[in-house]
């Protein structure tokens, strides 16, 4: 074709070609890559397709909905899926295909299919829940033990947010008195930025991991796209991998993220963290209370236990010593008496014999009264070692039942700066055996104040803490 034509000719052929070719409306499936709206109400959306691997755009084109249509489109979009129209949603369009000889070719949307995006991000989230089971590494972070008294928290939010305002003024200002220690790592926690911002966040905190006790993922409310933020294998993936338990409280009550899914608790509001967390401290102090009355109550049966023990003891030992000390000396009473019948013999027959020998029997007297002073002085000794061993070990067992006694003893316990608050003479156990008006003791190590309880929280609270 030799005939010249101009430019507007020339877009005008190709705009009268598309409508010849294209005249019908298709469904097309995309992903938003850009999303404006202007001030006549227009919106003016850019789509792609990318390529397998999920970076490379393969595809790319203008389209718009206008205002007339914009209304209704995105109102029922966002009812449906409790989503907005964002920039990396997938969705399916009806469109129909147009050339502007100003403005070249567009696509004019004129409905979108709501139930396309809630099966492809449902399918997004799955798609992630399987790899990271398929990597072994779901569960990692909920094998982890929360303590037992979390009170070093690190936390991941912006400074700004009101989840994160909440979350400081109920952890601080709980009825019990209780102190945390909190240090903010701040990140955005919405938008593009989040999955990187939140990274680089747990990443930070793994240096000192050793200076904290868990970490808190924690934002105020908002809308479903700021929750699918969190739908990210990346970010799940460095909750697992973690060496601290992970707490969330994204501030969502009706669905929760794969970063809810994986972490080792998962709350639905950052109040409802800081509330697990007071209570996880609170229950603690009760298990030690009562672990306390219960170590009180053993201590006074222990003390009367080896009472009985040291009297028994005692009624055994006495008698025992003195049928042992009347042997010994009715022994010794009958070893004086054949040592002197044999000096006497002795000596008769000694008159007797010559004096020639009278000097070697002298001699064998003498030697005979001393082996037999010898044996004497032996059983003498053994008999003094004996009694002073049994009166020494039975001192020993005294000694140690009384160290027992008195390290047990409640006035010791209470020198540590410990109190015993009680009611009507019965130790108290809980807060639910007190109400408002009762007269309560609480023992010192040096003395007893009697209170009236105005407030049953406050009056708990006072009573546990020693400082009060």
């Amino acid at each position: 074709m030799t005939e010249k034509v101009s430019l507007t000719e020339l877009q005008l052929i190709i705009r009268d070609s598309l409508y010849v070719s294209l005249p019908d409306f298709y469904w097309v499936t995309a992903e938003i890559s850009e999303l404006k709206e202007n001030s006549a109400g227009h919106c003016y959306i850019e789509l792609i397709e990318k390529n397998p691997d999920e970076k490379n755009v393969r595809a790319r084109v203008r389209a718009i909905i206008w205002s007339n249509r914009y209304r209704f489109i995105k109102a029922f979009f966002e009812n449906s899926t409790n989503e907005t129209l964002r920039e990396g949603l997938k969705i399916l369009v009806k469109i129909k295909v147009e050339y502007h000889e100003l403005y070249g070719l567009s696509l004019i949307i004129s409905d979108i299919d709501p139930a396309f995006t809630i099966g492809d991000m449902a399918m997004k989230r799955q798609l992630i829940i399987k790899r990271l089971e398929e990597d072994g590494v779901f569960s990692m972070n909920k094998e982890l033990e929360i303590p037992l008294i979390p009170q070093r928290i690190a936390i991941i939010s912006s400074k700004n947010a009101a989840g994160y305002t909440d979350f400081i003024r109920q952890l601080k200002g709980n009825a019990f008195g209780y102190v945390f220690y909190t240090a903010l790592v701040e990140t955005s926690m919405q938008g593009t930025d989040t999955e990187s911002g939140v990274i680089n966040a747990l990443d930070q905190i793994a240096l000192n991991y050793h200076l904290f006790d868990l970490v808190v993922i924690i934002r105020g409310g908002g809308s479903q796209s700021d929750l699918s933020w969190f739908d990210s294998y990346n970010i799940a993936y460095h909750v697992t991998q973690f060496p601290l338990p992970v707490l969330t409280g994204i501030g969502h009550d009706k669905d929760i993220s794969v970063t809810d899914l994986v972490a080792s608790k998962s709350l639905k509001t950052p109040t409802a963290v800081a509330d697990f967390l007071i209570n996880s401290v609170a229950e603690a102090e009760n298990y030690i209370i009562e672990k306390g009355t219960d170590i009180i109550d053993a201590s006074r049966k222990i003390i009367e236990r080896y009472k009985n023990r040291l009297e028994t003891s005692a009624v055994k030992i006495y008698p025992v010593t003195r049928i042992m000390l009347t042997a010994v000396r009715e022994n010794l009473s009958a070893t004086t008496i054949e040592i002197n019948n044999k000096g006497k013999n002795l000596i008769y027959k000694a008159s007797l014999i010559p004096s020639g020998l009278h000097s070697r029997l002298i001699s064998e007297v003498r030697s005979v009264l001393s082996v037999e002073k010898r044996d004497l002085d032996m059983y003498n000794q053994n008999l003094r070692t004996m009694a002073f061993s049994i009166l020494s070990s039975t001192n020993l067992r005294m000694l140690g039942m009384e160290s027992n006694l008195q390290l047990l003893n409640p006035e010791n316990v209470l020198s540590r700066g410990y109190t015993i608050t009680s009611i009507n003479g019965k130790v108290l156990k809980g807060k639910y055996s007190i109400k408002s008006d009762d007269i309560i003791d609480t023992q010192f190590i040096d003395g007893i104040i009697r209170s009236r309880v105005i407030d049953e929280k406050r009056s708990i609270a006072n009573s546990l803490n020693p400082d009060d």
